[in-house]
């Protein structure tokens, strides 16, 4: 059984050094050419600030095994409407089990509208699709995003 609770950057980020790898490897796509460099210091910056936020899932031995970090912040186009957006989420694959995937972003959610947040938006790898869990969530698919490599 896991537990969810926010938690501040500060206490988490020794923590999550290596769910970050964990994460990445999961993940990531071309490797070779975006290697995983987390910026550290602006993900600081962003919790110093009020902007970030994140759910934590642990073990009951408190051992980190999850995140959902979002971010608050006023939307450039729609002021009047509190949006908050999801950075990034990941449960190690250890603890996908049953419904702990759910019961996080679920914490996650209830995180943020505490906040205030009215609206939130989640992204999600068209490789490793996992839409069909947000859906059944409650949530919309609205936009599709491109990349393109320009070096």
């Amino acid at each position: 059984m896991l537990t969810f609770q926010e938690e501040k950057f500060e206490h988490v980020v020794d923590d999550c050094m290596q769910l970050v790898i964990d994460h990445w490897e999961d993940v990531a796509l071309n490797k070779n050419d975006t290697p995983l460099d987390p910026n550290w210091e602006g993900y600081a910056q962003i919790f110093d600030a009020g902007i970030g936020h994140i759910m934590t899932a642990r073990t009951e031995e408190g051992k980190l095994v999850g995140y959902s970090v979002c971010t608050m912040v006023p939307h450039l186009r729609y002021k009047s409407v509190k949006w908050a957006e999801g950075d990034i989420f990941f449960l190690h694959p250890d603890y996908r089990k049953g419904r702990e995937g759910i019961r996080l972003l679920k914490a996650a959610e209830h995180m943020m509208k505490a906040l205030g947040a009215e609206k939130l938006y989640q992204k999600i790898k068209l490789h490793k699709d996992v839409g069909k869990v947000f859906e059944h969530m409650g949530y919309h698919a609205i936009e599709r995003v491109y990349v393109k490599d320009l070096k």
